[in-house]
């Protein structure tokens, strides 16, 4: 039975990011794989610290973290995995801190400077792919979202996955509906209805391509 790790970097368990990664889990299930689910901020853990021990000559890390700490033992499943699901919203143009961190912790003891003489560019450490589907949800509305660059800014997080993994494909959910009930917060940027009528219609849909999402990766 093949093996998919989930993995929420949003710090809500129940909105947008969420339900999109819980669609994910439903279609890697549906496909027939065993699912494990993790909300990464319930785990204490920070980013890189250039400690370098993966880039050693002689290192025995084999691609996994040195450091010793609450998000060892995920990272350890994700390389053991088939595939992979991580979702975040955007905040500021850019994926959460938290996704950042675990980028940064999985990839680089995976990431090598070393040339690959055959086909040029820099040398896979990995000998096999997992393929990763990247989930982007945000309150800002898709032509804005092309306006701003989002699709290079956030792109540029899912090519070195594309690179270190082998394979990944993003999935964006556009002009989210950000809270549970408007009237409590200062916001008279966005139209409530609007929001309200576009989570209606549009958000079922972007539920569906994470459920796809999730079935396809089963059978990259």
């Amino acid at each position: 039975m093949k093996k998919v790790i989930i993995l929420n970097a949003g710090p809500r368990k129940n909105f947008n990011t969420a339900k999109m990664l819980k669609e994910a889990q439903k279609g890697a299930e549906q496909a027939g794989a065993e699912v494990e689910y993790f909300n990464l901020y319930d785990y204490n853990f920070l980013g890189c610290r250039s400690c370098f021990a993966c880039q050693r000559k002689g290192s025995t890390t084999e691609g996994i973290c040195a450091i010793k700490d609450d998000i060892k033992p995920i990272l350890e499943k994700c390389l053991n995995a088939d595939a992979i699901v991580i979702g975040t919203p955007v905040y500021f143009s850019y994926p959460t801190g938290v996704f950042r961190s675990f980028m940064e912790r999985l990839l680089f003891p995976n990431h090598t400077y070393m040339v690959d003489k055959e086909n040029g560019g820099l040398k896979r450490r990995l000998n096999k792919t997992i393929p990763t589907g990247i989930i982007f949800t945000m309150n800002c509305p898709e032509n804005m979202a092309k306006d701003v660059n989002y699709p290079v800014l956030l792109g540029e997080n899912v090519n070195v996955f594309n690179h270190i993994m082998g394979y990944a494909e993003v999935l964006y959910a556009y002009d989210t509906y950000q809270f549970a009930d408007y009237s409590k917060y200062n916001i008279d940027l966005f139209d409530e209805k609007y929001k309200a009528k576009h989570r209606d219609e549009q958000f079922p849909k972007d539920l569906e391509k994470a459920f796809d999402l999730g079935k396809r990766l089963v059978n990259e």
